[in-house]
C-alpha cells in the first residue's frame, strides 16, 4: 500500500518565526522526526519574550546540531528570507509580532500582511518549496458582521472573519490575522503555491496571561459558543500532520477544548491571573452554551493520517 506521507527524501524544512512558542516547539519536534531544519529568528529576537542568545535556544544542543541551521530573517526583509528557505522542501510559518513592536494595535495588521507577502512571494521564488504550512487564529474565523453566531450553522474552516466588524470593535489580533491570511491565500493561489493554513484556538502555555490579544472579546466568544483553547502539543502535531499528509487541503480550524461552561471560564480565569485576583467564590451560573464551532475536517484528517502512519511502520 503506498503511503500518503511525503517521499522521505524531502526531509529539509523552515520554521519561521522559531522564536516564539509554537515555533521552537515545532523546531524541536521536527529535528527529532529526523529532519533537517532551518530555524529563521528575527534579528535582536526574544525567545518566549525572554533576549537570549543562539546557544541559549531550547532546540540547539549538540546532538541536533548537524541537522540544524540557525538563520536571522526578518519577515520584513525578502532577502533574508530566500537564504532561509534556501534548500527547503517546505516552511512552517508562525508570525511573531517583531521586538520593538510586541503588542497587536492598529498598525499591527499592516505589518503581519507585509510580512505574510514577502514570505509566500518568497516560497513562490524557491523552487525547491512544495508545501507551506501558514498558522493563522479561529479570531480568523468566527467574528462576524452582527457579531452573533447563526444558531442553526456551525462556524467551520469555510468562515471568515468581517474585516469592518474587527475594526469597528477594535479586534487587531483578529484584523490582522484575517488580512495576513487572506493576503497568503491570494498570493499562494496566483503563485501556484501548495498551501494550508492552521487557524488555532488560544493556545495555552505557560507565559499565557490575561492581556493575550486573542482574548479581546472573550465574553462574546464565551456566549456564542466558539471560545476555543489548544495545547501546544496538539497544535504542533496538526501542523506536521497537515505538512505530511499529501490529502491535507484549505484550512483547518485546529483545538481541542471548548470554554463553553462557568466552570471552564473559571478553570481558565486561574491560569490567566495571579491567585489574588482569580475568584474562589461558588458558581451559581450553571449552564453550557452550545458548542458552535466544527474542527470535524482536521480530526478526520489526523486520525486518517495516524491509520496510515500506523500500516506503513
Amino acid at each position: 500500500m503506498a503511503s500518503a506521507s511525503l517521499n522521505q527524501t524531502s526531509k529539509t524544512v523552515c520554521v519561521m518565526d522559531a522564536s516564539g512558542r509554537l515555533g521552537s516547539t515545532l523546531v524541536h519536534r521536527l529535528l527529532h522526526k529526523g529532519y533537517t531544519v532551518h530555524a529563521a529568528l528575527q534579528p535582536h529576537y526574544h525567545l518566549h519574550g525572554e533576549s537570549q542568545s543562539f546557544e541559549e535556544l531550547p532546540f540547539n544542543n549538540n546532538n541536533n546540531n548537524k541537522r540544524l541551521k540557525i538563520f536571522e530573517s526578518d519577515p520584513l526583509d525578502y532577502h533574508s528570507i530566500m537564504d532561509a528557505l534556501k534548500g527547503c522542501s517546505g516552511l512552517f510559518y508562525c508570525f511573531e509580532p517583531p521586538s520593538d513592536q510586541p503588542s497587536y494595535d492598529e498598525f499591527m495588521a499592516e505589518i503581519e500582511v507585509r510580512a505574510a507577502h514577502n514570505v509566500l512571494e518568497a516560497c513562490a521564488q524557491t523552487h525547491t518549496i512544495h508545501k507551506v504550512v501558514f498558522t493563522s487564529s479561529a479570531t480568523a474565523v468566527f467574528w462576524k458582521d452582527d457579531g452573533h453566531v447563526d444558531v442553526d450553522v456551525d462556524v467551520d474552516e469555510r468562515n471568515w472573519s468581517d474585516v469592518n466588524f474587527c475594526k469597528k470593535f477594535k479586534l487587531w489580533h483578529a484584523l490582522s490575522k484575517t488580512l495576513a491570511e487572506k493576503t497568503a491565500w491570494a498570493l499562494a493561489m496566483d503563485r501556484g503555491l501548495n498551501m494550508v493554513s492552521i487557524n488555532g484556538g488560544l493556545l495555552l502555555a505557560p507565559d499565557l496571561t490575561i492581556t493575550n490579544p486573542y482574548l479581546k472579546g472573550a465574553a462574546e466568544m464565551f456566549k456564542n459558543g466558539v471560545f476555543v483553547t489548544v495545547d501546544l502539543k496538539f497544535i504542533v502535531d496538526a501542523h506536521i500532520c497537515v505538512f505530511e499528509d499529501i490529502s491535507s487541503y484549505g484550512r483547518y480550524l485546529c483545538f481541542n477544548r471548548v470554554i463553553n461552561s462557568n466552570k471552564d471560564a473559571l478553570q481558565l480565569a486561574h491560569m490567566l491571573l495571579p491567585s489574588s485576583q482569580s475568584s474562589t467564590a461558588p458558581l451559581e451560573d450553571t449552564r453550557v452554551y452550545q458548542q458552535r464551532i466544527s474542527n470535524k475536517k482536521l480530526n478526520k484528517l489526523m486520525v486518517d493520517y495516524e491509520g496510515r502512519r500506523l500500516q506503513v511502520n
